[in-house]
This record gives structure tokens, C-alpha cells and sequence, in this order.
């Protein structure tokens, strides 16, 4: 007789927001059980947004199974069992704070939040929550590109040895046009900062990722080359973000880095790119050719960088997908970052980034605005862990 199988539990999710981020995180929740042998059952329970209409739409359009207009209404349901938070940064630390309070499992978009402040009562709240089984993972997707994820291995493996240089820029050209409109991108009470935690927050997670090192101090410059755009209904507004950041920093093992954040980078629609220089080799990673990895072994043979097609089986995450040389995109980022936090829940684990690890790029993010208000002075980031004073 054939032996009898049962379908994992269910895990009801409920997603606040759903424009760019909500419509990528959307996807993955309705892919990633139809790709990975998940232990647990992600069910679209319920997509919320303030306007009725538009969410019910949106609901239909991405497929969420019931719609709510007050998020606080979203976390009471009892077919939610974790909380997506894709709003603005204005709204990630109330929402967060009160999902994980009530016994949610949390996963929160990028910047943590908008200040220090925000990210320090947020990991807080995660912590306390662990101790009771919730979970809570920040949403930095870049390290679910499968040649990120192998470059990791790389460095852990010992393949390039001890850290001399770090370089990573994140560039778009977005707003080079001075009628580009006013969104609330543009705005710090809504996003925190601008191409600093749009973008930054990124490349400083990856780089803290990928070496496996904090960031230990920062000098800073940024600046903001139109201050005022076209509102919608006529008119303009002020622009109170940065359009640009540029700092230098050192890890903590005295290593060198240096990181480019720009929305004027003309021509440049979505460029991010990490170098990881080191005693015995190098990695490169261009998000552009996401499937490629620039490997260089100093003993290798001929000496020189070498390009890794990363879409074997044995590569992390592609066992999963398309034979070999079947290349992968962007949007599977965020279906890895599904797996990897309904794997941690279901065993029990902390996932990783944890909210810890985004308070950690919050601080060198407030690191480097302070140090850019002080003409580039050097500034230190705290990285103490409250929890072992």
C-alpha cells in the first residue's frame, strides 16, 4: 500500500503594503512552496492597505485571500501567523512592534527603520519575542542572490584569507531629471534618508555579510543637488533626504572600505557592486550579471579573475530551479528569503538577518549622517549588544 504523505501546517501570512515591495514580496509568498519542500504552508491570508478600493484590487491582482484597511486589524486575525511589513519606513517600527508583542512572526523590508531610536526599540521587541518562539528577520534580499550567498562561502572557507579592501557602490539614476515628481522617497519623515537608506543600507549589509566583520567607524559626505520638485497637484515641495553618500570606513579587523550610494548616477538603472579584496584572492559581484561571480586566486593559474556561472545544483539555492546555465533573476531573491525564514521558523532557529543585524546597518547608517553634518569627521559605530553587558 502506498505510504501515506500530509501536507506541512499552514502559516498564515499577512502583508501590510502592497506597491514595489509589496508586489515582489507577493510573488515569493506565492511561489516559494511550489519550489522549495517547505516544512511549513505559507497561506496568503490578508493584504492590507488604508485605501479599500486599491487593496482589494491589488488583493485579486497578487493573490491575497481577504483584505483589511487597518493594519491593527490584520495582526488581531487568528489566520495570521506572521506579519510582512512592506510600508514606508514611517510605519515598519509601530507595526512590527505590535505584531511581534502579539505572538507574530515578523519579516520587515529595509532600512529596519527610519531612526536609531525606531531600530533599537525594534530589535528589543525581537528579542523579547524570541524567548516566547516568534521570529523576526530583516528583509535585505541581496544576500539571496545564489553568487552572493557563495561568495560568502568563499570567504568563510578561507579562499581569499584576511580582508585588505572592501569597495561597494549602489547606483540608479532615477532622479536626474529635476521634474521628476516628489514621492515620499523624498521625504525624511516618511523614508528616514534617502539614496544613504534606500540604497546604503544595502551595500553596508553586504559588506558586513560578506566579510563576516562590523563596520567600526565611518567619514562621511552627502549631498542633495535638487531641493525642490514638482508636487502632484501643482506646485513643489522641498526635498529634506539626500540624493548622494559617499564614505570611507574600516572593519573592525582595520580592513578599508569605501561605499558610493547615488540616485544621479546617470545612466546607471539599478548598478550594485561589491569587490572584496584579500591576502590570498578576490571576489567581485555585479548585480547586473547577478548569476556571475568574479573569483581571482592568487596561485591560480593563469592569475587574474576568473568567472564563476553560478546555476549549478550544488550552489546555494539552485537545487531547487533550473538545470545548469538556466540563469535566475532578481525577483528570486526574495523567494529564497521566503525559504530561508519559513525554515528557521518551523526549526526553531533565529533567522538570519535578524533585526539585531539591521539595527547593526542602522547604526552606521546614523554613523554616517552624523559624521556628514560634522564635515566628514570620523565616527565611530557602536556595536554593542545590550544583551551581553
Amino acid at each position: 500500500m502506498a505510504e501515506q504523505t500530509t501536507d506541512p501546517p499552514v502559516l498564515g501570512v499577512g502583508m501590510v503594503g502592497y506597491a514595489f515591495m509589496g508586489a515582489a514580496h507577493s510573488q515569493a509568498w506565492r511561489t516559494a512552496p511550489h519550489v522549495f519542500d517547505l516544512p511549513l504552508r505559507p497561506a496568503m491570508a490578508a493584504l492590507c492597505g488604508r485605501n479599500a478600493t486599491a487593496v482589494r484590487a491589488a488583493a485579486a491582482r497578487l493573490g491575497w485571500a481577504a483584505t483589511e484597511t487597518d493594519w491593527r486589524a490584520l495582526v488581531k486575525r487568528d489566520d495570521v501567523q506572521l506579519v510582512d511589513v512592506c510600508t514606508p519606513g514611517d510605519g515598519h517600527a509601530e507595526v512590527a512592534i505590535a505584531a511581534l508583542e502579539a505572538g507574530k512572526h515578523v519579516l520587515c523590508e529595509k532600512p529596519l527603520a527610519n531612526t536609531l531610536d525606531e531600530a533599537e526599540a525594534m530589535a528589543a521587541a525581537a528579542d523579547r519575542a524570541a524567548a516566547r518562539g516568534v521570529r523576526a528577520m530583516t528583509g535585505f534580499n541581496y544576500r539571496r542572490v545564489p553568487a552572493v550567498a557563495l561568495a560568502r562561502q568563499l570567504v568563510t572557507d578561507g579562499r581569499i584569507g584576511q580582508i585588505r579592501h572592501v569597495r561597494a557602490s549602489y547606483l540608479q539614476d532615477w532622479l536626474v531629471d529635476p521634474e521628476s515628481p516628489l514621492t515620499w522617497r523624498l521625504q525624511r519623515e516618511r523614508a528616514g534618508s534617502g539614496a544613504l537608506g534606500d540604497l546604503g543600507a544595502h551595500i553596508v549589509d553586504l559588506a558586513q555579510y560578506l566579510t563576516g566583520e562590523l563596520i567600526a567607524g565611518v567619514s562621511a559626505a552627502t549631498a542633495t543637488f535638487v531641493r525642490e520638485r514638482p508636487l502632484e497637484g501643482g506646485g513643489s515641495g522641498p526635498v529634506t533626504v539626500d540624493d548622494a553618500a559617499v564614505f570611507t570606513a574600516r572593519l573592525a579587523s582595520g580592513a578599508l572600505a569605501s561605499f558610493e550610494a547615488t540616485r544621479f548616477a546617470t545612466g546607471r538603472k539599478n548598478q550594485l557592486r561589491i569587490e572584496l579584496n584579500g591576502e590570498r584572492g578576490s571576489l567581485a559581484f555585479d548585480l547586473e550579471r547577478l548569476n556571475e561571480l568574479q573569483f581571482c586566486d592568487r596561485n591560480g593559474d593563469p592569475a587574474g579573475f576568473q568567472t564563476i556561472l553560478v546555476t549549478e545544483p550544488g550552489h546555494p539555492y539552485l537545487s531547487a530551479w533550473w538545470p545548469p546555465g538556466h540563469v535566475l533573476g532578481w525577483e528570486h531573491t526574495f523567494t529564497h528569503e521566503v525559504r530561508d525564514l519559513v525554515t528557521a521558523i518551523a526549526t526553531g532557529t533565529d533567522p538570519a538577518p535578524s533585526f539585531r543585524d539591521g539595527l547593526q546597518v542602522q547604526r552606521v547608517l546614523a554613523a554616517v549622517e552624523q559624521s556628514a553634518t560634522r564635515e566628514s569627521a570620523w565616527t565611530p559605530v557602536d556595536s554593542a549588544d545590550p544583551r551581553e553587558a
